[in-house]
């Protein structure tokens, strides 16, 4: 929790603001303790080094900017830099002139490649034509001088950069018109190129946060594009975009250290810049990197070993032991990951023995874990060619760790490579004799899996049987009642990926033994009739059978039905319930189903599982189901197949005459609903669209939409004939009905209209 609080930023900014309204005695522990949490901060070391220069403290703003100027590459911060600088040098004269002028060379080689820095280039050249001249050849130097800055400027990407471009011509011009030309044409292209530069840089600069405080990674989506706005950076000056050799690596380094003030505490940021100083051929630059990453992030063993990697390259092998020792200092903190890259680094470096010596030193250390023997033994057997070592190593390790089953499996795997196929069974045996049995599982797989490979018939089933035996207590009830399953067989002849069946007998294999795990517990309907999804494949899975082969899924199509965006889990069936039942398959009579679903759900699975809605439920709905939709269910015939025929259903619909009364109830109803438009739904005219139902004054649209749908009920039913002479796929009826489910929608007050989807009028609702 002091971890969290240490680097929050809101009770940073708070200190911050109270600092700018105390004395600078109050305020200077304030802005210390600040500027150790977050020694990037240029804003908070401005605030500090404003505030002493507030009180005329010239030797403390001296101090502060030796802390701060050479890792703060931000140009407000310098730019306070250079105030002090020419309030100090003012009264000194021409020497301050001079002192003024190192400053500004001195502060421009650091952040004159900012694109912020405009303001700096133009106060440089400014400064520069105040200078006094005495004579012709302090002029001609200090106009030399001049020229020079503009010619640097014009040529850094800036926000200013146009109009330095607009200066120097006037410059060169009121100089010399005659040379002012042929400077311009030179200048000209390198001024584009770096107009041309700023602008696809400006995209990328614009989606930094200059303000972010350097804080350790976090989770936040601010932090993690704010990484990236800075990797993209990095990546467009990495590219040379202005094709300029010598300037490339300045403005990299410069975006690197920029960088680095607010992702201060990134590992991958630090080993980035420091491998790239070491591929750019600056060795002791990366080496000055990863000192100060150190400083930053002493904790950090990644950087510590990509350090003593680099100091191991150059060939500084004393360096590179004290980062290591440096790792192993203190004993309680030591790793057993440290102790093995050691051993690493010391085989290589300065031999067999003293790896051996220092082996024999780690395995007293209370932080020597069985990983250390394993890292010792298979070196001395891969690089030093002593099997007997090895050997040794695996058995005085094993006194300590016949507990880890990891450990016992590594030696197993050594004992493989050497053939020892008799020392490999005493292994297995001693081991399995001595760990508790919900430990001896992997241990079992592996010596089965032995058997398989290299055993005989015989000892291959007894191994098997053992197994059954042992870990009959971890299985679940029910287990044993296959005891020779034909899974224990297709693992003992199958190799890799390669099967003694096909895909469809195995998950067949996996289906039943997970029913027979579960022989003697209740099992949902479902997932019996979908057994398929619910099998635990982990479980099934027989020894040496991979489980990725038995996780093929085939979904349960008799369930499928026609989704409804407007049904919610749990509630009531939505008014295209109905469309359920019509697409369902094998159904013979939808209404006989339908009234043989009111007095037993159970009965029809389709009642019963149709959008996971309950029986209850599904007799609530039939309850509240309109008359005319009744009627309209009780008049299809029956149909065969997966879905009925579009067409014979569409002529039904305009066959049938439906109750007068229904109609009657549903004129009336803009008249009852005044709270607020209810869509309707239209089904099987092939309308997709809703309708809101318009206020008392205003009928006449919507008997116009009426007239023209009736209009439109009519020209279909003079081409019905036509059209059940051309039948369409089987498929147009689910079509129609997803293109239904899209456009129609329930409203907000739970009422469902009807009356659309049989014959384009409003024939009956349910509120």
């Amino acid at each position: 929790m002091a971890a969290v609080d240490k680097y929050n930023v809101e009770s940073a900014e708070i200190l911050a603001n109270s600092a700018l309204h105390l004395p600078i005695t109050q305020a200077a522990p304030i802005y210390e303790q600040l500027l150790t949490i977050f020694p990037t901060a240029a804003k908070y070391w401005r605030q500090y080094v404003e505030a002493q220069m507030g009180v005329n403290n010239d030797d403390a703003t001296k101090q502060i900017f030796s802390r701060c100027l050479l890792n703060c590459l931000h140009v407000p911060l310098w730019r306070c830099y250079i105030r002090f600088i020419r309030k100090v040098n003012d009264r000194k004269g021409v020497e301050g002139q001079e002192e003024t002028r190192k400053a500004f060379d001195f502060m421009l080689s650091y952040v004159g490649a900012d694109i912020a820095s405009g303001p700096i280039w133009m106060e440089y050249i400014a400064f520069l034509k105040s200078m006094l001249a005495v004579n012709t050849q302090e002029e001609t130097q200090r106009m030399t001088a001049v020229r020079k800055a503009y010619q640097k400027a014009i040529v850094t990407p800036t926000h200013h950069i146009e109009q330095l471009w607009r200066d120097y011509e006037n410059f060169e011009n009121s100089v010399s018109r005659q040379l002012a030309k042929g400077l311009l044409s030179e200048y000209q292209p390198k001024y584009n190129s770096a107009r041309a530069v700023y602008r696809e840089l400006k995209k990328y600069v614009d989606e930094i946060d200059w303000n972010m405080l350097a804080v350790p990674p976090t989770d936040s989506c601010k932090d993690q594009m704010q990484w990236v706005a800075w990797k993209r950076l990095l990546a467009f000056e990495k590219g040379n975009p202005q094709r300029i050799d010598s300037a490339s690596n300045k403005r990299i380094i410069f975006s690197y250290e920029q960088c680095l003030m607010y992702l201060y505490h990134y590992p991958d940021i630090w080993y980035d810049y420091a491998t790239w100083q070491a591929k750019s051929g600056s060795m002791d630059a990366a080496v000055k990197v990863f000192q100060r990453a150190l400083k930053a992030l002493p904790e950090s063993e990644m950087l510590k070993y990509a350090y003593a990697e680099l100091e191991e390259s150059r060939g500084a092998l004393q360096s590179a032991k004290k980062l290591y020792e440096s790792l192993l200092g203190d004993a309680a903190e030591t790793t057993a990951l440290a102790h093995i890259q050691f051993i690493r680094f010391l085989r290589r470096n300065e031999g067999v023995e003293a790896a051996r010596k220092y082996f024999l030193d780690a395995r007293k250390s209370p932080s020597c874990t069985y990983h250390v023997y394993v890292a010792y033994a298979l070196m001395a057997f891969c690089l030093d060619k002593d099997p007997k070592v090895a050997h040794n190593v695996f058995e005085a390790g094993l006194k300590q760790f016949m507990h880890e089953p990891v450990y016992i499996l590594e030696y197993a795997d050594f004992l493989s490579c050497l053939n020892d196929d008799r020392n490999i069974r005493a292994l297995f045996e001693r081991a399995l004799s001595s760990l508790p049995q919900e430990e001896s599982i992997e241990i079992w797989k592996r010596f089965t899996q032995f058997e398989k490979t290299y055993g005989d018939l015989a000892s291959m089933l007894k191994v098997e049987q053992r197994r059954k035996e042992a870990l009959s207590g971890t299985i679940e009830e029910g287990a044993s009642a296959l005891e020779t399953s034909l899974l224990d067989l297709i693992s003992r002849y199958s190799f890799k990926d390669l099967w003694p069946c096909s895909s469809k007998d195995l998950d067949h294999l996996s289906r039943q033994e997970w029913l027979s795990k579960n022989i003697g517990k209740k099992v949902d309907k479902s997932a019996l009739s979908n057994g398929s999804s619910m099998t635990d494949k982990s479980t099934s899975a027989p020894s040496g059978v991979p489980t990725a082969s038995l996780k093929v899924l085939h979904p349960d199509t008799s369930q499928m039905v026609i989704y409804d965006p407007r049904q919610h889990h749990g509630t009531t069936v939505p008014s295209n319930t109905t469309t359920a039942i019509l697409a369902a398959p094998n159904l013979s009579n939808p209404m006989a189903t339908v009234v043989g679903a009111a007095s037993n759900p159970l009965s029809n699975p389709i009642v019963s599982m149709v959008d996971g809605v309950s029986s209850k439920a599904f007799d609530e709905v039939l309850k509240a189901t309109p008359p005319a939709l009744s009627a309209f269910l009780a008049g299809l015939p029956s149909i065969e197949g997966p879905a009925p025929n579009v067409d014979i259903v569409l002529s039904i619909c305009l066959q049938n005459d439906y109750p007068t009364v229904q109609t009657k109830k549903a004129t009336s109803l803009p008249s009852q609903r005044t709270a607020g438009p209810a869509p309707s739904t239209s089904d099987l005219s092939g309308s997709s669209k809703s309708h809101p139902i318009p206020s008392n004054s205003s009928f006449r649209p919507r008997d116009r939409q009426l007239g023209k749908r009736k209009d439109q009920d009519r020209q279909e039913e003079e081409e019905s004939t036509t059209v059940q002479s051309q039948p369409l796929q089987r498929d147009a009826f689910r079509i129609r009905q997803m293109q239904k489910a899209r456009g129609g929608s329930a409203s907000q007050t739970g009422s469902v209209s009807y009356g659309s989807a049989l014959s384009g009028d409003l024939s009956g609702s349910t509120c």
